[in-house]
């Protein structure tokens, strides 16, 4: 298995779908990275070489925020989202949905304790 920034990504299958285990990267970014190196995204990521694994990681280091950084940044945004007390900030501390759904049913499938919405009153 080939490592890439840290993540060991799959070496049997394609190069393409391989890069998007790293957190940060999807089929978009992966598919503009390996244009930049002039890969073949068809190719296995297990026919990576050295060399073109450490292009590929300098370039998700040089140009991209991805995996430790991208999740520092992204709890960093929830805390400072918390500390002003917004909305969202309340309902991500609550643990309830923060993008507008429904919580009368179907918010209910998350991790942790279980937390009960009130009825409405007649």
């Amino acid at each position: 298995m080939p490592r890439v920034i840290g993540i060991d990504i799959p070496d049997n299958k394609r190069l393409e779908i391989s890069l998007t285990y790293i957190y940060g990267v999807g089929r978009k970014l992966s598919n503009e990275i390996i244009a930049k190196l002039g890969l073949n995204p068809n190719m296995r990521a297990n026919i990576l070489t050295e060399d073109n694994i450490a292009k590929i990681n300098g370039i998700l280091q040089s140009e991209y925020i991805v995996e430790g950084d991208l999740r520092r940044q992204v709890q960093n945004n929830i805390k400072r989202l918390i500390s002003i007390h917004s909305y969202r900030g309340m309902r991500h501390r609550v643990g309830l949905p923060v993008r507008g759904q429904r919580t009368r049913t179907n918010a209910r499938t998350r991790k942790g304790k279980r937390k009960t919405v009130a009825n409405k009153k007649k």
